[in-house]
């Protein structure tokens, strides 16, 4: 049973070293050429909730402790702040890599429109997408048709975020064109460390992007608005009539940024998903029968499952941060300029605060008490004042497209990814085949 303790032994008195991994264990691992968790894994295993290890000639310090966590994103936000996004060539000065007076002026612009009143205004959107999706599986069901479940999520989510920017369902060529977004995001970990050389090398698949955003930004400037009525676009194109800083670049870079953080991480999470139900199928079993179709009990269900996979495979897995000042984060020394590491995929995970951490069980989200009540033991989308803005729009978009899709089908899959690709987002490191039976028959 899970105590909900603090991971590791985090002292009270100021002014202790942070504790630093063995040089040797990180020479192992990079002669071992593994991925970066594992290192991380190993320094939180050995050391605690908040661990120093040196890649470099200065240590980084590796925070998955809850109350370092809140310290760090939520109310010290001041004293740990981002550089520059490893993003910046795709999304520019979007809200995602703004940082100082102009992101608190872009994020309070785009605040209004994903909460409360603003959310609404989606949602018949949404609904729109997730049917078009559902009648698009009714298909495959019926002729058996192979498809890839990563590549229909993608599709699903694009398809929402196009419809909540332009207010029209997306069409072919703009999903087309589009696909560059999810090379570009798939390509920056192993692109060259010269800012122009990586430029170079997604050049062509950047020009691709750019057109199709120029297109959108001119069919919403003549008054095109679609069905449901104007899209998030018209409320960027309003803000450029008094604001003069929404230039058509900041437009491009609002609308590319929405485009990231509004398909890539939920079509990964969604994936994720239906691999979890496959390994898992009585979660699915339990979510069905929590209450009638469009019961307020079936809903939560819904939400449990995807909050518990998020548990497993947060939205943003690495948190990156640079000390701005002197700081004492829970005792331990920060120095100005440290890099600070928050890993919501490792406080996810950890023992000391979850019960059972490695089984998929979605009703420690719902049931009283069974999970942990600190702020900085849950945050897949992060905690503060640059917690992801988009935090109920992903939600509603899972849970609708699962309302649709959990009822009718059961994928079954022709093989899964052996392992997880640990980028932007951590997402299946494979294609992710399958085919559908209706109402949970046997394909």
């Amino acid at each position: 049973m899970a105590t909900h303790a603090r991971p590791g032994s985090l002292p009270s008195p100021p002014g202790r070293r942070v504790p630093e991994l063995d040089p040797a264990a990180v020479g192992q691992w990079q002669a071992g050429g593994g991925e970066l968790i594992e290192l991380f894994a190993q320094a939180r295993e050995q050391l605690g909730g908040i661990a120093a290890f040196r890649l470099g000639p200065r240590p980084t310090v590796l925070v998955t402790a809850p109350e370092a966590v809140q310290h760090v994103l939520a109310l010290h936000p001041d004293r740990y702040v981002k550089r520059s996004h490893r993003a910046r060539m795709l999304i520019g000065d979007g809200v995602l890599a703004a940082t100082g007076d102009a992101w608190q002026r872009q994020r309070r612009l785009l605040q209004s429109q994903f909460t409360g009143r603003g959310m609404r205004r989606y949602e018949q959107r949404i609904t729109g997408a997730a049917r078009t999706t559902a009648a698009r599986w009714a298909g495959y069901a019926a002729t058996g048709q192979v498809f890839d479940i990563g590549d229909e999520m993608r599709r699903f989510a694009l398809d929402t975020i196009w419809r909540s920017l332009t207010g029209h369902a997306l069409d072919p060529a703009s999903e087309r064109e589009l696909a560059a977004v999810a090379a570009v995001v798939a390509a920056l970990p192993s692109l060259p460390a010269d800012g122009g050389a990586a430029q170079g090398a997604v050049a062509a698949d950047l020009a691709r992007i750019d057109a199709v955003a120029s297109l959108a930004i001119a069919a919403a400037r003549d008054g095109e608005a679609g069905p449901d009525g104007p899209g998030l676009l018209h409320v960027l194109l309003d803000a450029a009539e008094a604001r003069p800083e929404y230039t058509d670049r900041l437009i491009r870079d609002e609308l590319v940024t929405l485009l990231v953080a509004g398909h890539e991480t939920t079509a990964t999470t969604l994936t994720w998903l239906c691999l979890l139900l496959d390994r898992n199928p009585k979660a699915r079993d339990q979510a069905l029968a929590a209450g009638p179709d469009g019961s307020p009990e079936r809903r939560q269900a819904v939400q449990a499952l995807v909050h518990e996979t998020l548990r497993f495979y947060p939205s943003a897995w690495i948190l990156p941060r640079c000390a701005a000042q002197d700081d004492i984060l829970v005792g331990y020394e920060i120095e100005e300029g440290t890099d600070v590491l928050v890993c919501p995929y490792l406080t996810h995970r950890d023992p000391q605060l979850w019960e059972e951490p490695g089984q998929f069980d979605p009703t420690r989200f719902t049931a009283p008490g069974r999970r942990p009540t600190h702020p900085g033991s849950y945050y897949p989308f992060g905690i503060g004042p640059r917690a992801c803005l988009g935090v109920q729009f992903a939600l509603r978009e899972s849970t609708a497209l699962l309302e649709h899709l959990l009822p009718a089908h059961t994928p079954h899959f022709h093989s899964t990814p052996a392992k997880a690709a640990y980028s932007i987002t951590v997402r299946p490191d494979g294609p992710t085949p399958a085919v559908l039976s209706d109402e949970g028959q046997p394909a």
